[in-house]
């Protein structure tokens, strides 16, 4: 699974990278993203613009917004089956932008380990979202990290990770409405581009989110 990550560049790093608007007003680096929070993405519906939307989807159907808790991740290989991601996958789909992920490998001690590309780099996830009105008729935007098996890196650490799309995919990933094109997309990312390193517990607290969640021990 996919259940924090961080996105900590500047503005101009931003718009130079992606080639989109950033509002410096609503924009701030986050070193410890977690669910609920709003997130910075680049949606199909706004692609030339950075978006923030709330981290866990809520499908359009649903009636209460906690279900968004339960949705963070959506599984490639079931994503076209699931009522809750199928609609979103076809239509509403998103760049979740990073520098990082973070894992917890899984053995007894639960260490947290930074991922990272190697180049250190930006990188976006493939996202869905979904549009959801409250009972007082106000609309949020959610999204969910689309997940795949582990690349020979991740497999040492976790058996799952985020989907991460290559550079030259991104725009298709917005655009392109072929089904099985998309879902081609799919794939555990090229361990040889990625790099792993084992960080303090801070990370297990949202509340801690500044740089040093970084450094490596």
């Amino acid at each position: 699974m996919c259940g924090r990550f961080s996105f900590s560049y500047s503005e101009k790093f931003i718009e130079e990278n992606f080639k989109i608007a950033v509002d410096a007003g609503i924009y701030k680096p986050h070193y410890n993203c977690a669910p609920s929070q709003n997130l910075a993405v680049i949606s199909n519906e706004n692609p030339e613009k950075l978006s923030f939307y709330r981290w866990g989807l809520i499908p359009s159907w649903a009636k209460e917004i906690s279900i968004g808790s339960k949705l963070i991740n959506a599984k490639a290989e079931t994503i076209l089956e699931k009522p809750s991601f199928k609609k979103s996958f076809k239509s509403r789909r998103c760049l979740v932008l990073a520098d990082s992920f973070y894992e917890w490998k899984q053995d007894k001690d639960k260490m947290p380990f930074r991922i990272h590309l190697e180049n250190e780099r930006p990188f976006a996830m493939a996202g869905i979202w979904d549009k959801w009105k409250d009972s007082e008729g106000r609309e949020i935007n959610s999204f969910s990290i689309i997940t795949t098996e582990a690349n020979e890196l991740m497999k040492n650490i976790h058996h799952r990770m985020p989907v991460i799309l290559p550079h030259s995919e991104q725009k298709n990933w917005l655009v392109n409405s072929d089904t099985d094109y998309l879902f081609s997309l799919l794939r555990p990312y090229n361990s040889e581009e990625m790099e792993a390193y084992p960080i303090s517990r801070l990370v297990n607290s949202p509340k801690n989110d500044s740089e040093e969640i970084h450094k490596r021990i």
